[in-house]
């Protein structure tokens, strides 16, 4: 099956909650940081992490990973995730076959998860993690509702998204619409190549905001000793 590479985009601002970057502020005993890369470290069919942080971290973000021995490299992220992404792809080792992006701030991702991502890019060459989503959507205009969306095979997708190395660096060399591809999935649709969808977890939530902060740290003590506690 070949070599399995894992990019943590992790250059974001964290902005929505205020002080440092979320991604090095401490989840249990640990960064938030730390704690993701940490799944992935205890994965047995993961061969190597690279990290994108913000350009003026680096050094501190290595530091703070020096518990993590399939580290190969924090490099400088960018502006945008496209920019972190494909610093982080331009670093994995070359004879990676297999790229797994994900988010530095979704420390929930179990184990069979990743099995299984890694499963469906080695039969279709792409494959990303989504839920169903179970609330109403609705479209909005000027502080009013103006129609509704169906709620039928809409999903909202998760990390880790994967794929054959050689399909997302294609993907990024010439394929890349406007630049504005809010995830990797959009980059390798557009670049005309199908996309598995793998069953998502609704506990491997995103930490975007204060209230995404509190839950995950009620939600940590009981995450870890079920997954990394023997």
């Amino acid at each position: 099956m070949g070599r399995v590479c894992v990019v943590i985009p992790a250059a974001g601002e964290g902005t929505r909650m205020g002080g440092l970057p979320k991604q090095f502020n401490t989840l249990g005993d640990s960064p938030l940081l730390y704690q993701t890369a940490w799944a992935f470290e205890c994965h047995n069919r993961v061969d190597d992490i690279v990290v994108a942080a913000p350009a003026d971290t680096t050094a501190h973000a290595r530091h703070l990973m020096s518990g993590i021995s399939k580290l190969v490299r924090v490099v400088a992220g960018g502006a945008t995730r496209q920019e972190s992404v494909a610093a982080g792809l331009a670093a994995a080792p070359r004879d990676s076959v297999i790229v797994l992006v994900h988010d530095a701030a979704r420390p929930f991702i179990e184990a069979a998860a990743i099995t299984e991502v890694i499963a469906a890019v080695v039969l279709h060459g792409a494959a990303a993690l989504a839920v169903p989503v179970a609330d109403t959507v609705r479209y909005a205009e000027g502080g009013f509702f103006t129609g509704e969306a169906s709620r039928r095979n809409l999903f909202a997708v998760q990390t880790p998204q994967g794929f054959r190395r050689s399909l997302l660096a294609e993907a990024f060399e010439s394929c890349v619409p406007d630049g504005a591809a809010t995830d990797e999935v959009a980059l390798v649709r557009a670049c005309g190549h199908a996309v598995a969808r793998v069953p998502g977890r609704a506990g491997n939530f995103k930490i975007t905001t204060g209230e995404d902060w509190h839950r995950a740290e009620r939600r940590w003590p009981a995450f870890a000793r079920r997954n990394y506690e023997s």
